[in-house]
């Protein structure tokens, strides 16, 4: 076939496949009146370029899978160059993600930073938890740990477990200057690991799903899920978001406004229970999960012990 008919049948342009025949990868026949003659296998090998380097392998490095071809090698038979060459690739990518990952956690972590600096009028405390109960949820979005937008005013059908806490630590990152000294602030890690040893039981027990929120940043939040593998998404809120729409309590520290710990239940996008304060943050699924099992069985919120 001559240089058009393959580039019409590879996708490509005639520009591209000049090049390929000037690196060797796709030589043509010569005919007496000089002109360029492909071989069907043509079609093949460059579409196999084509792919290869959407993929992010350099023309030169597809050189092996295209030479496995023209020898007759089945795509998936190819030799041990081709899969040296896979292997490097991935490594590269892997290297690749790992620097763009911590790019984008340093830049959240500063986005975050200026957000909960610049919120002076919600560190003032907040309001009494007690008088959230039947408040609406408010219609606001965001993106949860698993990459799904979360709408506050719109959880989904049945009872929502929503875990605030101050922040949790990560390894070799130092925590804000002052806040161990604040009653209630540390146990943000072991509380997240309790959820998530009683997961299951809390969705047995009635809770349709449960969330973690506090105003780390994104990078933060996911760093947390992906080491303690929790079953449950995380909700960064750095802009403090439900702490403006429902007054929910904070606190400085370090030069950061941080969420005071309680836990909501939400039904109907409106709040139906507190539990606060919360004195043992690392046992605190327990009191949840005992408070939805007597609620299933019959009782009504109003009965059940006030811990908020």
């Amino acid at each position: 076939m001559r240089v058009g008919e393959l580039a019409r049948r590879s996708g490509t342009t005639i520009r591209a496949l000049r090049y390929y025949e000037s690196v060797g990868l796709v030589v043509p026949r010569r005919l007496g009146n000089g002109y360029r003659e492909y071989d069907p296998i043509a079609v093949r090998l460059v579409v196999q370029i084509r792919e290869l380097t959407a993929l992010g392998l350099s023309v030169e490095e597809t050189r092996p899978f295209v030479e496995s071809l023209a020898a007759g090698a089945d795509e998936s038979d190819v030799c041990a160059a081709a899969l040296a060459t896979y292997r490097s690739a991935i490594g590269g990518l892997q290297e690749r993600i790992g620097h763009l990952t911590a790019q984008r956690d340093a830049l959240e972590a500063r986005l975050a930073l200026v957000n909960v600096t610049k919120s002076p009028d919600i560190s003032a405390g907040g309001v009494d938890p007690a008088d959230l109960v039947g408040r609406a949820m408010p219609d606001a979005e965001i993106f949860a740990t698993d990459g799904k937008p979360v709408n506050f005013r719109n959880f989904g059908q049945g009872r929502t477990v929503l875990f605030v806490y101050p922040l949790t630590g990560r390894p070799g990152v130092d925590l804000p200057d002052g806040l161990l000294e604040i009653p209630g602030a540390r146990g943000g890690t072991e509380q997240a690991r309790w959820f998530r040893d009683h997961h299951g039981e809390l969705l047995g027990a009635g809770a349709a799903r449960v969330y973690g929120l506090s105003a780390q940043s994104a990078g933060y939040q996911r760093e947390l899920a992906h080491r303690l593998r929790l079953p449950y998404p995380l909700i960064p809120d750095p802009r403090l978001t439900l702490a403006a729409a429902l007054g929910l309590p904070t606190f400085t520290a370090g030069g950061m406004t941080l969420y005071r710990r309680l836990t909501l239940v939400v039904a109907g996008g409106r709040v139906e229970h507190v539990f606060h304060p919360i004195p043992a943050p690392s046992t605190h699924a327990n009191e949840v999960l005992r408070w939805l099992n007597r609620s299933r069985a019959g009782r009504q919120p109003s009965e059940l012990p006030n811990r908020g």
